[in-house]
């Protein structure tokens, strides 16, 4: 449908923008977003639904790994 509005070229994109990242601010949001996020595959997340179980599994493998010779040193 046809804007009833005549199409002002000041209003149009340009194919192209310059950025003067020299102005640019850190984003104030992006301390809330420090997670690190992993894709399971589709039968691992039907097994593991939550991050907790996720975790849970983990620690005990983890646990249950050998300690290589420098771990034991700390």
């Amino acid at each position: 449908m046809p804007s009833d509005h005549p199409q002002d070229s000041e209003d149009e994109l340009l194919p192209e923008y310059e950025f003067d990242y020299k102005q640019a601010k850190p984003n104030r949001f992006a301390a809330n977003q420090r997670r690190t996020v992993v894709v399971l595959d589709e039968d691992v997340a039907q097994v593991f639904t939550t991050p907790e179980s996720v975790n849970k599994v983990l620690r005990a493998l983890i646990e249950s790994m050998p300690q290589s010779a420098s771990d034991k040193a700390s």
